[in-house]
């Protein structure tokens, strides 16, 4: 038994890999080369070329691995660790089921809070609410930007304030208390565990949540930390788009925007809008299309400031979508001038 184990130790990934694809014949071994890089197929196609004989044995343990294998990172997937720890070890024994799992989890580096990923936000929101700031800012600090954002936009208002200043000033946090937050969560969702210290937070991540918050939510939040940290504010703002930074853009992408926006849709946004950006988009229409936007928001009337915001946030969608295609720039503090 001890040789045969030892033995069984001596067959790399490599030389398994091979193994599984001659026990799939050829047609199903060329359709899992698709899936492949070409490193990757040279290495295991020498492989497949020297491998001689395969006896039963050997190619049972492989199909079994690989069986086993495939299942754990289905089990990861759908519901963390501990689940697919506790199928495994009914299906191999823990022994085994504690090897596979330990291999997955240095291969799919699973990231702590992945499970919440499946849960909706409006439901998660009902189970982290009361929890500390600090955990609230932790939990959406690795959750997905526009699933935070909703989240933090149904938090109360001291509540947001506070929670983003935590975010602005979270760095590394250690695995121990990603940890003990996670089973928290776990006796009322699901869990999944982190061995390895997790870099989130910081300003890039409060900046990336607060773009995809709703315009009023966006407005607390900056006044509020403008108060407790103006330097944070500042380099929150670099890293982010509102309404107002219109004026930022040059004449060419003002035009651009301009395309791509409704003319009831604009005179709506620049109802609450500065003197400035009214003069900076009327400057780049004609006289007549801008005697139009003009009237328009005459004849308007009084309007809800709610809609007036979801139109400028509707607006900061199309500036931000037009900046990632590249077809315009926005110029923000710290970035070097553009040379023509």
């Amino acid at each position: 038994m001890r040789q045969a184990t030892k033995q069984k130790e001596k067959v790399s990934g490599r030389r398994k890999a091979a193994v599984l694809l001659v026990s799939l014949g050829s047609e199903l071994a060329a359709e899992v080369y698709k899936h492949m890089s070409d490193e990757e197929i040279e290495m295991v196609t020498v492989e497949v070329a020297t491998i001689g004989a395969l006896d039963a044995g050997t190619v049972q343990e492989v199909v079994e691995e690989f069986y086993h294998t495939a299942l754990a990172q289905q089990y990861l997937s759908q519901g963390g660790i501990n689940l697919a720890r506790e199928i495994l070890e009914r299906a191999v024994g823990p022994s085994k089921a504690m090897e596979i799992i330990g291999r997955l989890q240095g291969a799919l580096q699973v990231t702590p809070f992945d499970f919440l990923k499946r849960v909706d936000p409006s439901h998660l929101m009902n189970f982290i609410q009361h929890e500390h700031p600090q955990t609230i800012a932790l939990i959406l600090a690795h959750l997905d930007y526009s699933a935070a954002a909703i989240i933090m936009g149904a938090l109360p208002p001291e509540l947001q304030s506070e929670v983003s200043m935590r975010i602005a000033t979270m760095d590394r946090t250690s695995p121990e208390i990603i940890s003990e937050v996670e089973r928290v969560l776990e006796r009322k969702i699901a869990t999944v565990l982190s061995q390895e210290f997790t870099a989130a937070g910081g300003i890039e991540a409060l900046a990336e949540l607060l773009n995809r918050c709703d315009r009023s939510t966006e407005k607390t939040i900056l006044e509020t930390l403008e108060e407790e940290s103006q330097e944070i504010a500042d380099e929150v703002k670099k890293l982010m788009f509102v309404f107002e930074d219109i004026i930022m853009l040059d004449d060419r992408s003002i035009q651009q925007v301009l395309k791509e926006i409704d003319q009831k849709e604009l005179a709506l946004a620049l109802k609450g809008a500065s003197d400035e950006v009214k003069e900076k988009m009327f400057g780049n229409m004609s006289k007549r299309a801008a005697d139009m936007i003009k009237e328009d928001m005459e004849f308007m009337g009084p309007v809800r400031l709610k809609n007036v915001e979801e139109a400028q946030q509707r607006i900061v969608a199309v500036v931000r979508r037009l900046e990632e295609a590249g077809e315009i720039v926005i110029s923000r503090g710290g970035e070097e001038e553009m040379l023509v």
